[in-house]
């Protein structure tokens, strides 16, 4: 079919793709992306069963080949076998139960608290200034400042790591090149290799220090172990919750009735999260390469195919959510796979609930509305999804005997 590249990070910045998707899970599940601008082509799953399928199998596909189209289409990522992300089989379980350890509800107990309170400190702050960026001045703060603290980063550091790690996977300039983020993952590599270096002179409390004493089946970790480990960590807790957090605001200014439900408390939080997480659907694929020829849909797969996963697509399957492209705080169940699904599932998803949920808290207790001031500019990537500024207003709460106003007036 007459499709287009979905290889190339201008298809997504200059193309409304809901129509794209629902073709295509309707009339062509499987689909062919074909080689185009010197890159080779791969196959498209869109529809949510056969994604959560891919996902749950580990014999016929592997992420140790890469796990985004960046690394995928250029035949390997360098931390195979040895990041969490690109690693499968027993190691990956190792792994996996180390990171688990710092990372689960009981010991993020007071990273939670510290997130609560940061959060409502800076939406208030937003309220009565008048107006802000979200973007820059909250969503580009509440989670590097989180997984900075996890991992021990000093505070003068924190926008560097900022600015890197938006650079990393998508563009915010559609003149920047691929060499540019090539050098942004590498310096976060380089950084954290010397932050490594100064946690074994001088071990803290931190996640890095856990990782430097942490072994699998008896080896210790190398430094490079945990340098791939800690990118993977500051990649993942950045990019989505952000990422996440300005399209909550977008979308809250541009549903005003939702809002309204979630101001009055007619829906839960929690539940609210969820249809956030699956509106944005900030990581907009997952990719496995075949390691066995296999079939789906009828197509004879074979050893060293590239399949990409589309949270985009599987997110809004007319199979799985009724209306999917009316956005409901209170669709339950929501069965959105925004993290990722099976042995790979997002080991960061409680942190993620948290701060978002965090977010709208804040904001349903401080603001009586949202205003969006100006124009929103959208990244350029194949991997990530949403906008680089969010120029806002939050209607300040009345002060006593006098009328609330809503966004709409």
């Amino acid at each position: 079919m007459d499709a287009p590249d979905l290889g190339d990070p201008a298809t997504f910045a200059d193309h409304d793709l809901d129509g794209l998707w629902r073709t295509l899970r309707d009339t062509a599940p499987l689909h062919w992306n074909p080689p185009a601008g010197g890159r080779r082509g791969f196959w498209v799953l869109s529809r949510h069963e056969d994604i959560m399928a891919t996902y749950r199998d580990d014999v016929n596909f592997t992420s140790e080949r890469g796990n985004v189209l960046v690394t995928l289409l250029e035949g390997g990522d360098a931390g195979a076998g040895r990041m969490l992300a690109v690693t499968d089989g027993h190691r990956h379980h190792e792994l996996r139960k180390i990171l688990q350890r710092v990372l689960s509800p009981r010991v993020l107990d007071e990273v939670a608290r510290t997130v609560r309170r940061n959060t409502r400190q800076w939406i208030r702050e937003a309220v009565e200034s008048g107006g802000c960026d979200f973007a820059e001045q909250i969503a580009g703060r509440i989670p590097m400042t989180t997984i900075a603290n996890l991992l021990g980063v000093p505070e003068q550091d924190r926008d560097l790591l900022l600015g890197l790690t938006k650079a990393a996977l998508s563009a915010e300039d559609e003149d920047v090149e691929d060499v540019d983020s090539a050098m942004a993952r590498n310096e976060i590599l380089m950084y954290f290799t010397d932050l490594v270096e100064e946690r074994r002179e001088a071990p803290g409390d931190d996640v890095i220090s856990m990782l430097i004493g942490s072994s699998v089946d008896g080896v210790p970790l190398t430094d490079e172990d945990v340098v791939l480990n800690c990118y993977s960590l500051i990649i993942g807790g950045d990019e989505t919750s952000r990422l996440t957090m300005i399209d909550c605001v977008r979308t809250l200014a541009a549903h005003p009735e939702q809002w309204r439900r979630l101001k009055r408390g007619e829906v839960a939080v929690d539940t609210a999260v969820d249809e956030v997480l699956r509106w944005a659907s900030p990581t907009m694929h997952f990719g496995r390469s075949v390691v066995r020829e296999t079939e789906l849909h009828g197509v004879r797969l074979q050893p060293g195919e590239v399949v990409t996963l589309w949270h985009a697509s599987g997110n809004r399957d007319e199979r799985v959510f009724a209306r999917p492209g009316v956005f409901d705080l209170g669709r339950t169940p929501n069965k959105h796979l925004a993290f990722g699904y099976g042995p790979h599932f997002c080991v960061g998803s409680y942190l993620a609930k948290v701060e978002i949920a965090e977010l709208l808290t804040a904001l349903r207790d401080f603001t009586a509305g949202i205003e969006q001031t100006g124009e929103a500019r959208r990244i350029r990537s194949t991997f990530l999804t949403g906008f680089s500024t969010m120029p806002v207003r939050f209607v300040p709460e009345p002060r006593p005997g006098t009328a609330a106003r809503s966004p709409a007036d």
